[in-house]
């Protein structure tokens, strides 16, 4: 990611060490404008002051914590869209379920190196904000264990074995503990504090540290003391391996972050089941990322559901309207068509609430759990359904939309092979959308191929605009539509692979029309 320089970042945290080390890492990024602030108060004095593109937020902190701050952002009108990224050692997935409810962007968990940093940045940056409060159903279901797909995805990742990094001044030391590991981890050496230091705040650092203290140059308690001064380096656990036995060392090394003290000669008998202790503290740690962000996206997954399902539902219940409008308005209707209209009436009311009942198969489609339960599908009775309704949706523009077969006259209809519901919701996303594009009092055609698989075509005037073609079909892309919403397109195209179809689009310049191919599996005849 390329970090424009006019993009304004502001940096809240209460230790000017870590306010400096990641404005640091946010200028090797290509940032220049850095704003710092020492709480959440004083950030919020700031925000309310001055324009700011990017909030990196510390979490526990004096006056205002960063989660204090993430609420009075995503509850102000005028800052409620700044991509807000939470940096964490928080540990209690009920606690980051609140963050997650309150609208943080990402979250990135400590320790972190300016890779990192730069891939949840970029997150961040291109997501929605997430309005708060959320559903309480939503809530329960952040502060539940990971998903069973998610864990499978997580578990599918090829491992790398953990790292020690062994500091020695002496090298028959280092030889003795890199022989001691190196079956069981990835082991790396170095005989200075320097070179030390330099690992340990690179963007692959390790995960332990044995670290002699008496060295030359910069000795074992200076580089505990400069590891915790920088985000890479801060929370890697430090075994102090030593031939200090004084108490007065072990006190310093204690306030300096080390986790334990192990003293020289070398017992492999002792070492080798403390190391392995801490590592499994070390792969805790890690599994702390992954599980937010499976929080994280799942709360994303049920939002754009039911941005879909209110999404999908304006269309049906614009169309009862307008029926109804239409039946009171021509006093001059017989009883046989005014029955016609209101059995419509009925049915689309029904296709409403199905629609709502959907949105918990939207979110298994999105979350790779759903399973098709594939039957025949009337395809032509639904066209014929949606088309009227869109009429009615749609009477002011004076749009003529037809509906073909392609079939000869007296030839069985084809079927498909899927789920009504998700059939019907698909298509007439479709017709929607091409009525939203189409120009008043133009033609609106759907077609039905008769084909292996069953082709639906729907096509209108007015062409696709050139700079959205290739991301056509992406999630939240739209341009020119009052009040679109970039979800019909995304949601047809999930509908489709979920019932093992596809679709395609295809525009044409020079006829100034757009073409959306439905490829959906044929039922078999008889």
């Amino acid at each position: 990611m390329q970090i424009s320089r006019q993009t304004v970042f502001l940096v809240v945290d209460d230790f000017e060490v870590m306010r400096k080390v990641t404005s640091t890492q946010l200028r090797a990024l290509g940032a220049e404008q850095i704003v710092t602030a020492n709480n959440g108060l004083e950030a919020l004095q700031i925000l309310r002051t001055q324009p700011i593109d990017v909030v990196l937020s510390d979490w526990y902190m004096p006056t205002m914590s960063g989660l204090e701050l993430l609420k009075a952002i995503r509850s102000d009108a005028k800052l409620f869209n700044l991509p807000f990224l939470m940096i964490t050692a928080e540990a209690e997935r009920e606690r980051v379920a609140q963050a997650i409810t309150s609208g943080v962007s990402d979250l990135l968990v400590k320790p972190y190196t300016t890779e990192r940093l730069k891939q949840r940045l970029e997150k961040a940056m291109n997501c929605r904000p997430r309005a708060m409060p959320t559903s309480a159903a939503e809530t329960a279901l952040l502060g539940s264990a990971p998903s069973q797909a998610t864990s499978k995805a997580v578990a599918a990742k090829p491992v790398r074995p953990p790292t020690i990094l062994i500091v020695d001044d002496t090298p028959d030391n280092l030889h003795l503990l890199s022989h001691l590991f190196k079956e069981e981890y990835q082991v790396r050496v170095a005989n200075n504090g320097e070179k030390a230091l330099a690992f340990c705040c690179s963007d692959d650092p390790p995960d332990l540290v044995l670290l002699d203290i008496m060295m030359p140059g910069m000795d074992g308690f200076e580089v505990a003391q400069k590891m915790r001064e920088h985000p890479s380096a801060e929370s890697i656990p430090v075994i102090f391996v030593t031939a200090m036995t004084e108490e007065s060392a072990r006190l310093k090394g204690l306030e300096l972050g080390a986790v334990d003290f192990v003293t020289k000669p070398i017992d492999p008998a002792i070492l080798k089941p403390r190391v392995r202790n801490f590592m499994r503290y070390v792969a805790l740690r890690k599994q702390l990322q992954a599980d937010f962000d499976s929080m994280l996206d799942t709360a994303r997954l049920h939002e754009d559901v039911e941005h879909i399902t209110r999404h999908d539902i304006k269309g049906p219940l614009a169309g009862v309207i307008g029926l109804i409008q239409g039946l009171a308005a021509d006093e001059s209707m017989s009883r046989s068509t005014m029955t016609e209209q209101l059995h419509l009436i009925e049915e689309t009311a029904q296709q409403v609430l199905d629609m709502i009942n959907l949105s918990s198969q939207l979110f298994k489609i999105e979350s790779g759990s759903f399973v098709l339960d594939a039957k025949p599908v009337n395809i032509d009775d639904l066209l014929r359904r949606i088309v009227e309704i869109s009429r009615a949706s749609f009477t002011g523009k004076n749009l003529n939309v037809l509906v073909k077969t392609g079939i000869p006259s007296g030839a069985a209809l084809p079927q498909a092979f899927g789920d009504s519901m998700l059939c019907y919701s698909l298509l007439q996303n479709l017709v929607k959308n091409a009525c939203e594009a189409a120009p008043a009092e133009s033609q609106i055609s759907v077609t039905v191929h008769d084909e292996e698989p069953l082709q639906i075509v729907v096509e209108n005037k007015g062409a696709v605009p050139e700079d959205i073609r290739e991301r056509f079909f992406d999630k939240f892309v739209t341009k020119g539509k009052q009040g679109g919403s970039g979800l019909g397109t995304y949601s047809a195209k999930l509908l489709a692979e979920a019932q093992g179809g596809q679709i395609t689009l295809d525009v044409s310049d020079k006829m100034d029309t757009t073409t959306i191919t439905v490829h959906l599996p044929r039922a078999s005849a008889g």
